[in-house]
């Protein structure tokens, strides 16, 4: 097995083992818990309580309670509010990173880079606050005057996933904030602890009771989920997660109408052409598709490559996957961590061994690696893909590369296209005109040219078909938790002339 030391939290008062409810922390009324392990080391980290739908209703009244008060603030008091939330999370990086590796797996390295990334959601949305705009709109009926406000949705119900413990629900809660909402979030079962160190800055920086609520559950998720989707008090729901629950999650939600918001799975293209710089392209590769392990839903996932170029791009891929070093994300010049748990690494391992038994050549990995732990699996290149193997329709969410050949520009744009999902695709080529035509043909929410990382505060995140719908981030992601209010006056009477 692995060494796995973990470094002590500078400030030991994050480590929090309870939900954040109406301005305190707070045990399940059953006092039921589960326990959180290290991915890397199977140990138990913590627990954390096993919230019911009776605990999540009292969460929602606490939520309500507090919109009143909080909606009437200004933008501008929202936005120092979320400015000094934004300054304690970079002050407390370090300690943010502890916790994402402890139960996430991810090297402290990627760690760091996501907290202040989640950090930078708060940062862009106390920007946001104060310029919430509408319009006035000339009216066709003479004597009437129209104009548009905007105004909150009301309480938000949302839930996020373990593969960005800290990105993900700052995404979330910076929005509603800014845009004057109060929130119950579900944070996820095998990562609450990031979560709860986040709403204990949020305390800190000021945020009232009740505006943040932050409940846990593992075997209850489900029924925190309908909880939150049936509620009659929560006006919005916004999900991260897989495309079969978003869609359970939508249907709870028709009951009642709700606003919603989900970014759901992916399976993103990555296409190479001829004319792209190699050398680029696989670097570009490489951080698309190995980050987090392939555990994000914008990774690579389906690597195409023109035949001219085919064998030179193969041999440099594998020779860049082949220097990593996989271990334990707090030891030096670990560059891969495990994968969250079993059942993911079972996933990998069927892949690689489907694509295997239709023809696919491994050249770099292909095992699991049980000298390390039972979460790892070997960062893998697989050569000679094709349509029907089962990597080619579903997302790996794994550390496998599978590199496809393609001839034409229309084939492979069909190719990219035939999945049900459309979140991300990338695609490398030095021809201006190719370049347009090929971002206009993939069917996605977002194109990387001649890049493989998209992520941004100040960019729309969102797909488009099976991948969900609606914009995280970016001056749109405050307009998924408001609503546009018509104000007519009439009588106003015909202008003045001298």
């Amino acid at each position: 097995m692995l060494s796995h030391v973990v470094p002590p939290l500078k400030d030991k008062s994050l480590f929090k083992q309870e939900c954040f409810v109406d301005g305190e922390w707070i045990q399940a009324k059953s006092g039921q818990t589960f326990e959180v392990q290290d991915p890397a080391s199977m140990k138990t980290i913590g627990t954390c309580p096993e919230f019911s739908k009776e605990d999540t209703e009292i969460a929602i009244a606490a939520a309500a309670a507090a919109l009143p008060s909080w909606r009437g603030t200004t933008g501008r008091q929202r936005a120092r509010i979320l400015r000094k939330w934004y300054d304690l999370m970079m002050e407390n990086a370090d300690d943010l990173a502890t916790l994402i590796t402890w139960e996430n797996g991810k090297p402290t390295a990627d760690a760091t880079v996501e907290a202040k990334y989640a950090a930078g959601f708060y940062e862009w949305f106390s920007e946001e606050a104060p310029r919430v705009y509408g319009d006035t709109i000339p009216a066709t009926v003479p004597g009437n005057r129209v104009v548009t406000i905007r105004e909150p949705v009301g309480v938000c119900g949302l839930i996020t996933p373990w593969n960005f413990p800290a990105a993900m629900i700052t995404r979330k809660i910076g929005p509603a904030l800014a845009a004057g909402c109060t929130i119950v979030a579900k944070s996820p079962g095998e990562t609450p602890f990031t979560a709860n160190a986040i709403a204990e800055l949020g305390k800190r920086a000021g945020v009232p009771k009740g505006v943040v609520n932050i409940v846990t559950a593992l075997k209850n998720t489900a029924e925190i989920g309908e909880t939150l989707t049936s509620s009659l008090t929560v006006k919005k729901v916004s999900f991260t997660g897989s495309t079969p629950v978003g869609k359970l999650l939508m249907k709870q939600s028709s009951s009642t109408l709700k606003k919603i918001s989900f970014e759901l799975g992916g399976n993103a293209p990555f296409i190479v052409f001829d004319d792209a710089d190699v050398d680029k392209a696989v670097e570009g590769a490489v951080s698309s598709k190995y980050r987090s392990s392939g555990q994000t839903c914008v990774c690579a996932n389906r690597i195409y490559v023109q035949k001219g170029i085919y064998d030179e791009f193969s041999k440099k891929f594998a020779e860049k996957v082949q220097g990593f070093k996989v271990g334990s994300g707090y030891a030096d010049g670990i560059t891969h961590g495990p994968l969250i748990h079993d059942r993911a690494v079972s996933k990998v391992e069927s892949h690689v061994k489907d694509a295997q038994s239709k023809g696919a050549e491994v050249l770099v990995g292909g095992q699991r690696m049980p000298d390390l732990g039972t979460n790892f699996f070997q960062p893998t290149v697989l050569t000679g893909m094709t349509a029907d193997m089962q990597l080619a329709s579903e997302e790996t969410f794994g550390p496998v590369g599978a590199l496809f050949p393609f001839d034409t520009e229309s084939e492979v744009v069909a190719l990219a296209n035939t999945a049900e999902v459309g979140l991300a695709g990338y695609f490398y080529s030095r021809d201006l005109q190719r370049v347009w035509r090929v971002a206009e043909a993939l069917e996605v929410g977002m194109v990387g040219v001649n890049t493989g990382l998209i992520s941004d505060p100040a960019s729309p995140f969102g797909g488009v078909k099976f991948s969900g719908f609606g914009r995280e981030g970016s001056k749109y992601g405050i307009e998924e938790y408001q609503t546009i209010k018509t104000i007519t006056f009439g009588g106003m009477g015909q202008p003045l002339h001298a």
